[in-house]
């Protein structure tokens, strides 16, 4: 029995999340409740619990963490404002003589969202009330426009600086620790969220580039399903590229002022992530966008975000104590050690485990539950963690893609017009699901895609 309670411990809780109960509640409540049960049996030491205040005092002290709210801020800023609106439109116009050129304008679009709110629902929505309408009208075919629509929504998820690789960046930092010391390792390395950005920003760059690739190909091929726009379409009479590179250059200097400070070493991600702020309220201001109504649900917006990753953050504290007063760290330790094929299986089986677990559980959930019960052990097996956090925030990136459970399916449902029937959003996403995977295949075949700038920056 004892060998089977952290087992016991994650299905239950994985059943309840199933069921729909709030997950900070679920996580918090579920472990309280099984930490209780197995404590009647002899099973679990209630003083374990003398932890919990420590570790949640951790939790709202880390100073790390609070480049989420600043980074939901900086994000919502620019969607309230228009700026990604303005951002749209130069893009478009700037890419309308290629081939494919508004889908061009949008994938690169998606990417700098992507680089500057980190929320792949925001993003997706905000791409399909700008973009979805445009396309339509110019002749794209719908399942191409709903396919880049949803795929450029989820680069959220890898472009740096992302919510996602901030929380990920958090959880494997503490793993490390972990999996170190239970080697006997008393000074033991860390991994930042810095080195987690560096790793991920050449696989997100190398994404964006198979998205527009693809995008091009299938304009010069079947110019049908993305033909050239018109003259109704784009408004007339095109600006000056002058008037084209200043829409561009303000929030394209943001983005690099925020993520260049972060690589170069001059700001951490918090500090970066107040100049992101800051920087933002700046270009609303200058635009005439930021007035009482606008801030005041820029403030709302982001309170809910940063209660709701905080509130998760404690639940998962109780629960990660519970699991490991239960010895779940050892079992999957022996558990991944015991796999044929060692490291790599180990991998393979997780990347596995996330991408199904990826249909039915947000990003923050899989996060905070499975990354801390399989991190450390993976991590004692040697494995690299800038290269295994890159490859977890791919890999929930195309389960987010993948019909029929895809959360970014869903949300570009919510906008997406009546007469577009929803086969053709999961028709359309498969070419780009493919694109994930073989960045994937990439990744586990050049693991330094991932390591090489965090080793360039900061070996």
């Amino acid at each position: 029995m004892t060998t089977f309670a952290p087992i016991l411990l994650f299905i239950l809780v994985f059943a309840l999340l199933l069921l729909g109960y709030p997950v900070a509640l679920t996580l918090a409540g579920g472990a309280l409740a099984f930490a209780l049960a197995c404590a009647a049996f002899g099973l679990f030491d209630l003083e374990i619990f003398g932890f919990l205040p420590a570790r949640i005092f951790g939790t709202m002290s880390n100073q790390t963490l609070i480049a989420v709210p600043l980074f939901v801020f900086m994000g919502v800023v620019l969607e309230k404002a228009r700026i990604a609106e303005q951002l749209l439109d130069a893009l478009s116009e700037l890419l309308a003589r290629l081939p494919g050129g508004l889908g061009l304008g949008v994938i690169f679009m998606g990417g700098l969202m992507a680089a500057s709110t980190g929320i792949v629902g925001a993003t997706v929505v905000t791409l399909g009330l700008m973009a979805l309408p445009n396309l339509l009208r110019q002749g794209y075919d719908p399942k191409l426009a709903t396919g880049a629509i949803s795929a450029t929504g989820t680069l959220g998820q890898i472009i740096p600086p992302s919510i996602a690789l901030v929380l990920l960046g958090d959880v494997l930092s503490n793993a490390y620790s972990q999996a170190q010391l239970a080697q006997g390792v008393f000074a033991p390395k860390t991994v930042s969220i810095s080195d987690l950005f560096a790793g991920a920003l050449l696989p997100g760059v190398v994404l964006v580039g198979l998205y527009a690739l693809y995008m091009w190909l299938t304009a010069l091929r079947h110019p049908s399903r993305a033909p050239r726009p018109s003259s109704e379409v784009t408004g007339g009479q095109p600006r000056s590229n002058w008037k084209l590179l200043r829409a561009l250059a303000a929030p394209l200097g943001l983005v690099l002022a925020v993520l260049g400070s972060i690589l170069a070493g001059l700001a951490t991600p918090t500090e970066a992530a107040g100049v992101g702020a800051v920087g933002a309220m700046l270009l609303a201001l200058a635009n005439r966008a930021l007035h009482r109504e606008v801030l005041g649900e820029v403030c709302r917006s982001t309170l809910k975000t940063a209660a709701m990753v905080f509130f998760i953050l404690i639940g998962a504290s109780v629960f990660s104590l519970v699991f490991r007063g239960l010895g779940g760290d050892d079992l999957v330790h022996e558990l991944f050690a015991a796999f044929p094929g060692g490291q790599l299986a180990a991998v393979a089986v997780v990347m596995l485990a996330i991408f199904l677990l990826g249909f039915v559980l947000d990003f923050i959930e899989i996060t905070f539950v499975v990354i801390p019960v399989v991190g450390p052990a993976l991590l004692a097996l040697g494995v690299d963690p800038v290269w295994l956090g890159v490859l977890i925030a791919v890999n929930l990136q195309t389960s987010f893609l993948t019909p029929p459970f895809g959360f970014a399916l869903f949300y570009l449902r919510g906008v997406t017009p009546p007469e577009i029937p929803t086969s053709a959003l999961y028709r359309g996403v498969i070419p780009f699901v493919g694109l994930q995977l073989l960045l994937l295949l990439l990744l586990f075949a050049f693991p330094n895609l991932a390591t090489w700038l965090p080793e360039l920056l900061y070996s």
